[in-house]
């Protein structure tokens, strides 16, 4: 969307609307750790039954989280829009949320039964990628900017950390694949089901 109908719609008082999503894939021993974190929040989610003070919170210590966890980080990408309408925002946003959720990959074969004297063992991800959406009201530069890079990376986290406690955010969804512990990202499905992903 060009400046000037920025501008335009600013001096007629519209609302304006962004949606956002981040890709950031962490690579390492250590990354499968995260799940845990991932999982505990998700479920906190399902049971808030979308209530979006439990889903920034949850937001919040995904961020926080991920900033600490920075020297993994290998790849990352962003994209979005710019609305001036919130069906349109609300429209984009579900179609990031139906792509995201099909990105999920590895689900284990629960009905495999070990063998006789082998031990039971789960496979650790060396990959783990989290895609953030969010819609978010106003304007927020620190996220409408290439997050290809480490620096703009830590901004952007903090800038969606700053939108919850400003209560700008309108909708939140966290993925993330694999989506459990014993579920295995390959480098192969990383190329095949992240190709957007830029080195950092």
């Amino acid at each position: 969307m060009s400046a000037w109908s920025d501008r335009f719609n600013q001096m007629i008082g519209r609302t304006r609307f962004a949606v956002c999503r981040i890709f950031l894939h962490l690579a390492g021993q250590e990354v499968a750790t995260l799940l845990g974190l991932f999982n505990r929040t998700a479920r906190q989610a399902i049971a808030a039954d979308g209530d979006i003070e439990v889903l920034g919170e949850g937001l919040v210590e995904i961020c926080q989280c991920l900033l600490q966890h920075d020297e993994y980080w290998l790849s990352a990408a962003n994209e979005g829009d710019v609305f001036w309408d919130e069906g349109e925002a609300s429209d984009y946003f579900n179609s990031l949320f139906t792509d995201s959720a099909q990105r999920y990959l590895s689900e284990p074969d629960l009905s495999a039964a070990p063998r006789a004297n082998e031990p039971l063992t789960l496979p650790v991800t060396r990959n783990l990628v989290t895609m953030l959406t969010v819609a978010y009201e106003g304007e927020a530069s620190e996220l409408e900017t290439n997050l290809a890079d480490v620096n703009a990376l830590k901004v952007g986290l903090k800038a969606l950390i700053n939108l919850h406690y400003q209560k700008k955010l309108r909708a939140i969804q966290v993925h993330f694949s694999p989506a459990q512990l014993g579920d295995e990202l390959t480098n192969d499905q990383l190329l095949q089901y992240f190709p957007e992903l830029v080195p950092l």
